[in-house]
């Protein structure tokens, strides 16, 4: 079960990388490049910002798209169930939407870009756990 969990978690994490990396990184370096507030102010950039703007970016993208792997772990321990996600879905996309706009340059289509994956990941999350769910209750009726 470990070995099916490790390739399921690493395979969603390098896809965030991958999209941090080629989607969200370019969105993020774009705005900051061209972002100026007067003529009179000087932007001066270092390799340490950029870095870290980049990695930031990048980390936590891979983050975000462990969601299904974080609802199928709460739901097999029993903490959250499909009803409470399925109740709670408009409170997780503002969430979402609120966390793409901390992760991304203060305009509206890159927070588009990175949240649309992170919506479509909770909704695979609701799918995982609703089969986590089904495995259980036919575990537990076999038992009987």
């Amino acid at each position: 079960m470990v070995r099916g969990l490790v390739f399921y978690v690493s395979l969603l994490f390098f896809t965030g990388i991958l999209f941090g990396y080629f989607i969200v990184a370019p969105l993020s370096v774009q705005f900051f490049g061209s972002y100026q507030i007067s003529d009179q102010i000087e932007n001066n950039f270092t390799i340490g910002s950029y870095m870290s703007t980049i990695l930031s970016t990048i980390f936590y993208s891979g983050l975000f798209f462990l969601l299904p792997i974080i609802s199928y772990l709460l739901t097999k321990i029993g903490l959250i169930d499909v009803a409470f996600l399925v109740k709670y879905r408009k409170h997780s996309i503002v969430a979402i939407l609120i966390l793409a706009a901390i992760i991304t340059p203060p305009d509206i289509a890159s927070q588009i870009i990175v949240s649309i994956p992170i919506i479509i990941l909770y909704e695979i999350g609701i799918l995982v756990s609703r089969r986590a769910e089904k495995r259980a209750i036919k575990l537990k009726n076999q038992t009987k």
